[in-house]
């Protein structure tokens, strides 16, 4: 499984535990940044994971801010994402088996290092349930896109 992750400055040291905990799942990680703690803007974050994930050149991707809520905003307004914002193993599982979320979306300021790193590993081995009723609501949130 290949991964791209992302964060901004309020995010940087959740995203190195995040990485960490990839690793135990071999997943490959591509990382767009941040490095530091200097300021950066979460939608230009947001975009660059969320292009690899429309683009197939990553699986899934993961979005980190102070909050995860204006990340995971902005990586909604791309066409083709399923971000879900996360702080809990239950919904991170029902984002995957349910909503097919393809962007993990969490708070750096939020979020505690082992919360975080149970989220991650529940979104990870979680796979979507394929039901008729899930898969006709994604189809009905993909035609949401299109409309103005």
């Amino acid at each position: 499984m290949k991964i791209t992750i992302g964060s901004d400055h309020g995010a940087v040291a959740l995203k190195e535990e995040v990485k960490k905990v990839l690793a135990e799942f071999g997943v490959e990680v591509t990382d767009v940044g941040t490095f530091g703690t200097d300021s950066v803007d979460y939608p230009d974050i947001a975009e660059k994971v969320c292009a690899d994930v429309v683009s197939n050149t990553a699986d899934r991707g993961i979005v980190l801010c102070g909050t995860g809520i204006g990340i995971s905003i902005a990586a909604n307004k791309i066409k083709g994402i399923r971000c879900a914002l996360c702080n809990d193993v239950f919904s991170a599982k029902m984002s995957r088996e349910h909503n097919n979320a393809n962007v993990l979306a969490m708070g750096g300021r939020v979020l505690g290092f082992g919360s975080a790193s149970e989220i991650v590993r529940a979104w990870i081995q979680t796979d979507f349930s394929h039901g008729e009723r899930h898969t006709r609501r994604i189809e009905k949130i993909s035609a949401l896109e299109s409309r103005p």
